[in-house]
């Protein structure tokens, strides 16, 4: 296998994050100058196999310059899934299976390998695609930082600065104003951010999917900084939280091929805090904002590493594998392993103990 490999294809799937250019450049430029392989860029995901769209043969200029860039250039999407795709049929919505078309598209297209650069859901169809003999190779992206064989993905540092750096603004006018200010983060089920956030940005209260709050909670940290004469509060809530006799919400109730899109738990927990205490409260939900941007430093050089990675690992037969980083270094690991397991906040773990350790009110 290492002998024959001429072309590789690469694809980004799923939601973007900062740092992808920078996969794509490291991969582009370790298959050029270190082998001497064609890189074939399949553009908006799995959907660039399964409509005939003509890739991109990605070159050494085609990359210069994208190292700071966010997004991907190869453009990105979540409804592409080839095992269930979504197609109109007279009017009416059918869902077919496709998988044996992307497969006939990489051996049309003459490729090697193929490196699958996504989170558990793009991460889980290449799995399936490479149990159907497709030529595979992983590298993890997630700004939720949810995958259990990494230690970190790419995409989280920069997420967490950007909620931190909103934190620190709410700081200020909630100070001013005497304000409650709750400040919604993503993260779907996993609370990384919004813990890593709250801690970095001195918020009272931090709510995550792992451990449903009482509402009692929060109003009792709240009053008790009222009467120490601390006359705000900053919460932070994972879009994904839920109060301890209730439910997530959902802006969009998910179909049978696609989850539902979380959000508007702040301004839930808004209005039940408002029948409660005399404060007012205001709602900052950061949404897409967290995806965008220049990445930092951390993830640049991560999502480097793990291009680069990706090409040995093509170089070496590894394929079937994901690289991942296990501190300090990068590894492969099965991607049924990468897909088997979420990586969830511990509700006792050492993170929590230190925020209830700072006074922190996580909601229990």
């Amino acid at each position: 296998m290492p002998r024959s490999v001429r072309r590789i294809g690469v694809l980004t799937g799923g939601g973007d994050a900062p740092g992808l250019n920078a996969v794509i450049r490291a991969v582009v430029r370790t298959a050029g100058n270190q082998y001497g392989w064609e890189v074939m860029g399949i553009e908006d995901g799995f959907e660039g196999l399964l409509f005939q769209r003509q890739p991109r043969l990605l070159t050494t200029e085609d990359v210069r310059g994208i190292l700071p860039r966010g997004g991907t250039i190869l453009g990105t999407t979540n409804r592409g899934n080839p095992f269930a795709y979504q197609l109109k049929v007279g009017g009416k919505t059918e869902v077919r299976d496709l998988s044996r078309d992307a497969l006939a598209r990489i051996r049309e297209l003459g490729l090697d390998a193929l490196i699958v650069i996504g989170g558990d859901g793009s991460l889980s169809i290449a799995l399936e695609l490479h149990q159907l003999g497709a030529p595979i190779v992983g590298i993890p992206k997630t700004i939720d930082n949810d995958l259990s064989a990494t230690d970190i993905t790419f995409g989280f540092d920069t997420a967490l600065h950007t909620a931190t750096d909103a934190l620190d603004k709410l700081h200020t006018t909630a100070e001013s104003h005497h304000r409650v200010m709750i400040l919604e983060v993503m993260g779907r089920n996993a609370g990384w951010i919004a813990m890593e956030a709250g801690l970095a940005g001195g918020a009272d209260a931090i709510l995550i999917p792992e451990i449903p709050y009482r509402l009692a909670c929060i109003r009792e940290s709240i009053e008790r900084r009222e009467a120490a004469g601390r006359k705000f509060s900053l919460v932070v809530v994972a879009e994904g939280a839920k109060p301890r006799d209730g439910a997530q919400v959902y802006q969009e109730q998910g179909g049978p091929t696609t989850p539902g899109r979380l959000g508007g738990i702040a301004n839930q927990l808004a209005e039940s805090l408002r029948q409660s205490i005399p404060q007012e409260i205001r709602v900052t939900v950061l949404g897409h904002l967290q995806r965008g941007g220049s990445p930092t430093p951390f993830d640049r050089i991560l999502g480097t590493r793990f291009g680069a990675a990706a090409v040995r690992l093509i170089a070496e037969g590894g394929i079937g594998q994901m690289v991942g980083l296990h501190t300090p270094h990068i590894v492969p690991v099965s991607l049924a392993e990468a897909v088997g397991k979420l990586k969830r906040v511990p509700p006792d773990g050492e993170l929590a103990r230190t925020a209830r350790g700072l006074g922190i009110c996580l909601g229990d």
